[in-house]
């Protein structure tokens, strides 16, 4: 790499600046370069890069995902007739005639004697797991399930923290062809039944408590409501957590169902079912009403995965990866995939600051991570807490960060490359739960930029669209995706015969054309740029402002911690733009503080990113993952009634609303 004397990393940043460039070294041993070469060897089709390659995924489409499923050899009984049936979204038929479990697809990387996973947590040091062990448990508990009587079809739904019995009893359940859902154990009891009630599970694999900041928090009297109220679980099966008692009298013991004979890989049989066959089922943040059940299938995820973690995330076997994640957000399921590869997941259960700020990176040297991922707001606590992982662990092994969550800044984009390695593959993209993968993110082979998403992944035909329905390019439109995907869910859990749920989600604003809900811009050398959900619009005089533009102005102001911002239209056209910011402890707002957030934004950007009024509140509404509740903050401002607003129980904590709620009532800054 060329470290010029004006290096970005070194000094100021902006968006756009080079940060870093992949060696030729690099490039050669990626896999995304093995795949161009197979494709070449294979069918006679030769790429000038990625950009060109992109291109050709998302303009031939069936060719594309025919040689994903020929190059990751898929376990398959029966091999499909085509690569596409129908091709309409939604209701697209992938890979018809196919017949297989995404479980079975898993265990093939089954080699006994070799680390399967790693598992960390506050109380317990890294640990290996091996493929004996894991898959040999996920054998006997699917055989006990069968057992109980556990169809395919039915739901089995979890709540048990990011350990192992986790991910066997998610590839126990999933190999039987029974449906999995998860939460975490932090979620409330409103929280849990929303979504558990709309899929009627049969089973309940649960625990009775979680650690956490160097403390035990018991859940047993949340999960005995659980359990109560939910009148269709035949089977509760319990993972026992210090002395809180089983949620139910009857409950099988979670070691009793382990403690039996193994069964050996040639006498355990899988259920088959077509590519659309229902894998898991995961939620939206349910901001607002009842959390869509998202469903996923078996082929499409395994397809998606195989994809996105061999070629755009160029992990293969023998690979460490780490995502600071729980088991109610999909990049525990996104994680847990790499097994398909062979890839071992590092499982950590716990504050990702304890007992030290440092602590997942002291972690990740110990296990030799190869990719370390979280979010922003992980990078932002690093930031302040001075943690420099360069100058304290070993990260030889680390080749790539891997970013998402939310917008990244171009600042901290460039901490990474001043505090953990400067020769890093900085992977930030954009993707969400509603197709448990990502959008944009790009590869090894292409250089990173700051504030910008590499490229789009292979096979998903992003666009900006402007209201005229048209690709722009360098300008910001509305993200949507013009081709189908395998993973795009196969329905909603309980919707109509007519998707009318799915329909009013994805397809509202143009049909047969999928709107993300993001504002989107893509630059003419074809990288991306995520700017805030598009139904948390700042839209004044015409002009819209995505809120990562403010939020990245903010993040260089250390009087402000965090900050939600808002717009308000008005009767007659007007508009009220109000900004709540939490400041850092002990600080009150006064003018200085107002004066420097309306100069820097003037200064950074325009006069119409400085808000109206700026309030102080003593905590930022977000859900259970961390998203901001904007569009529940601007409906309360509107006079919308708080469970008209809000669903506090996918909150992280419902009480920061209360600020808001008082504002709204008694507010002299705006009149409706």
């Amino acid at each position: 790499m060329d470290l010029s004397a004006d290096d970005p990393v070194t000094g100021p940043v902006r968006a756009g600046d080079l940060l870093w460039t992949p060696t030729p070294e690099r490039v050669a041993n990626a896999n995304m370069t093995e795949y161009l070469a197979w494709l070449k060897r294979t069918r006679g089709l030769e790429f000038g890069g990625y950009p060109e390659l992109w291109q050709w995924s998302v303009t031939e489409t069936d060719a594309f995902w025919q040689s994903i499923w020929d190059y990751n050899g898929i376990v398959a009984t029966a091999q499909p007739t085509a690569v596409l049936g129908r091709r309409e979204m939604p209701g697209a038929e992938w890979f018809p005639g196919a017949e297989l479990n995404f479980a079975e697809n898993v265990m093939a990387s089954e080699v006994p004697g070799e680390v399967a996973l790693y598992y960390h947590s506050e109380t317990v040091p890294v640990t290996p797991l091996l493929w004996d062990d894991l898959a040999g448990r996920v054998r006997i508990l699917a055989t006990q399930l069968r057992g109980l009587g556990v169809q395919p079809g039915e739901r089995v739904a979890s709540m048990l923290p990011n350990i192992p019995e986790a991910v066997i009893a998610m590839l126990a359940v999933t190999s039987l062809g029974a449906i999995w859902t998860s939460v975490s154990p932090d979620f409330g009891w409103r929280g849990v039944l929303d979504r558990f009630r709309q899929l009627e599970p049969s089973v309940l694999i649960c625990t009775g408590g979680y650690q956490y900041n160097g403390k035990a928090y018991d859940r047993g009297a949340e999960l005995g409501q659980i359990v109560d109220d939910l009148d269709c679980l035949r089977h509760v099966i319990y993972l026992p957590f210090g002395d809180v008692p089983a949620p139910a009298p009857d409950a099988h013991d979670w070691h009793d169902l382990l403690d039996h004979e193994p069964v050996s890989r040639a006498e355990f049989t899988y259920h088959h079912g077509p590519f659309s066959m229902p894998l898991w089922i995961l939620f939206s943040s349910g901001t607002t009403g009842l959390p869509k059940a998202i469903t996923h299938s078996h082929g499409g995820l395994l397809l998606e995965q195989l994809k996105l973690q061999r070629l755009n995330m160029n992990l293969s076997r023998g690979d460490v990866l780490f995502f600071y994640t729980t088991t109610g957000w999909m990049m525990w399921n996104f994680m847990v995939s790499s097994l398909v590869l062979g890839v071992k997941p590092l499982l950590y259960d716990g504050n990702p600051g304890y007992p030290e700020p440092g602590a997942l990176w002291r972690m990740a040297a110990e296990a030799k991570v190869t990719l370390f991922g979280g979010s922003p707001a992980y990078a932002d606590m690093l930031a302040k807490r001075g943690v420099v992982p360069k100058d304290t662990y070993d990260l030889s092994a680390l080749e790539c960060v891997m970013l998402a969550g939310s917008p990244v800044s171009p600042e901290v984009y460039a901490w990474f490359y001043r505090n953990v390695k400067r020769d890093l593959w900085l992977h930030v993209g954009s993707g969400g739960t509603d197709v448990c993968a990502g959008f944009t993110g790009g590869s090894p082979t292409v250089a990173t930029y700051a504030g910008e998403h590499q490229h789009r992944n292979l096979g998903v035909a992003a666009y900006a669209f402007n209201a005229a329905a048209e690709p722009v390019v360098d300008e910001v439109g509305e993200m949507v995706i013009t081709r189908p995907m395998p993973s795009m869910p196969v329905k909603f859990w309980g919707d109509d015969e007519n998707m009318t749920r799915y329909k009013a989600t994805y397809f509202d604003e143009w049909p047969g054309i999928w709107r993300q809900g993001d504002f989107f811009r893509v630059t003419p050398r074809g990288g991306t740029f995520v700017l805030g959900r598009s139904d948390a619009t700042l839209n004044r005089f015409g002009v819209r402002i995505g809120t990562a533009e403010i939020y990245t102005v903010l993040e260089s102001i250390p009087e402000v911690d965090d900050a939600i911002v808002v717009n308000l239209d008005l009767p007659g056209g007007r508009f009220f733009m109000p900004m709540f910011v939490k400041l850092a402890d002990g600080l009150t707002l006064d003018e200085r503080i107002t004066s420097e957030i309306n100069n820097k934004l003037r200064k950074e950007y325009t006069p119409r990113h400085v808000p109206d009024k700026i309030i102080q509140v003593p905590a930022m509404p977000t859900t259970i993952t961390g998203k901001k509740l904007e569009v529940p903050v601007r409906r309360l401002l509107m006079g919308v009634a708080l469970d008209q607003a809000a669903n506090t129980s996918a909150m992280a904590d419902p009480a920061a609303l209360d600020a808001f709620i008082d504002y709204a009532r008694t507010q002299q800054d705006y009149t409706m």
